[in-house]
């Protein structure tokens, strides 16, 4: 899949979030997403939360979250980026696309949104029976995924490790795994070196730079968190002094 903005006007591109490196990449080639699983990682501020609402908005999925192929969950239309894109998809998800919203399938997790999108949609059609109002924050999010990834779609997720300890974020790892290989799209912001070694996804780095493809044990994300569990003092020292 690709995501692009073929032109666009060259004052506008001084105006944020145009301003923003990996934004500014969709205008021209845009971006494309190699695999059937891709993960965007970068620092705070770069970016990638921008860029997976903008994605979601284009594929017509609301801002605020929630499954494909349903209406918008408030009279909120399309923002800056997400109106303006335009997404290349294969074949079997160009007949989609091209069909009634209905016919649409995928998801879209907003970090932001998350946990009162999670609980106003629990025992609706179409989404988890589960009452999610009674679990966990991090219960909350597995009977999500485990209730919303089964078929072929497109599929956005903002953190979705936020809430997730050790053991559950492995669970999503092999669910994301399991999604890819139905005929799936995931494209997926993250902060988690661990959700982001889902086997044979490519992983995008976006930052100053813009983005660019990274290997998952070539990352600074995963260097960092190596280096820190190792010696967690060589970083602390510069922090809280001498121990």
């Amino acid at each position: 899949m690709r995501v692009y903005r073929e032109t666009f006007p060259e004052d506008q591109l001084t105006r944020w979030p145009w301003t923003v490196p990996c934004v500014r990449a969709l205008v021209g080639p845009g971006i494309a997403f190699p695999a059937p699983v891709t993960f965007l990682v970068g620092e705070n501020g770069s970016g990638k939360s921008t860029l997976v609402e903008a994605l979601a908005e284009a594929f017509g999925v609301d801002s605020y979250g929630g499954r494909a192929g349903t209406r918008y969950a408030g009279p909120r239309e399309p923002g800056t980026v997400g109106a303006r894109l335009r997404l290349e998809y294969s074949d079997r998800g160009r007949a989609m696309a091209a069909g009634p919203r209905s016919r649409r399938r995928g998801f879209f997790l907003r970090a932001e949104t998350a946990m009162r999108m999670i609980d106003e949609n629990q025992g609706r059609s179409g989404y988890w029976a589960d009452r999610t109002d009674l679990m966990s924050h991090g219960e909350r999010f597995l009977t999500v995924f485990e209730s919303m990834f089964r078929e072929p779609g497109l599929y956005v997720l903002d953190e979705p490790e936020a809430a997730l300890s050790f053991t559950s974020t492995l669970r999503l790892v092999a669910l994301l795994h399991d999604l890819g290989r139905t005929g799936a799209q995931v494209v997926c912001a993250t902060h988690s070196p661990l959700l982001a070694s889902v086997p044979g996804a490519a992983v995008l780095e976006v930052g100053e730079h813009g983005v660019r493809a990274v290997r998952w044990q070539d990352l600074e994300l995963v260097d960092h968190w190596r280096r820190y569990l190792e010696r967690p003092d060589a970083y602390l020292r510069h922090l809280t002094g001498p121990a």
